[in-house]
């Protein structure tokens, strides 16, 4: 893997550790892949980080689904799931994939380099 994509995947995992919304599972494997750099586990890791990372990207329908619903409601409380599916709507409307949150931005743009990782 080019030092520079990397870099920039390391970047972005602390990125993502540090992210409020960062799930425990996101959390544990990207520690555990920095971990394993440089060693001869890194190939294996990666594999594994960049699955949970696919998996930990809320699309967009998702997460206007989840706002929407009784198990939002009760998650986030009424006003800000109401508020959560109106920003998830309004971010879709101009083209939004996936959930804009830290966590799932920082996920999404380490997948963008997932090729690149996976060499």
């Amino acid at each position: 893997m080019e030092k520079e994509v990397l870099d920039y995947a390391v970047e972005k995992t602390h990125d993502l550790m540090s992210a409020p919304s960062c799930s425990a599972e996101a959390k544990a494997a990207a520690q555990i892949w920095l971990d394993a750099i440089g060693t001869g586990e890194e190939a294996a890791e990666t594999k594994k980080y960049i699955q949970e990372l696919e998996e930990d990207v809320t699309p967009i329908d998702g997460l206007i689904g989840l706002a929407e619903s009784e198990d939002g409601i009760q998650i986030f409380g009424a006003e800000n799931a109401k508020n959560m599916a109106a920003h998830a709507k309004e971010i879709k409307t101009a083209g939004a994939q996936h959930c804009d949150c830290a966590a799932c931005t920082a996920a999404a743009e380490i997948l963008e380099k997932k090729d690149a990782l996976l060499k």
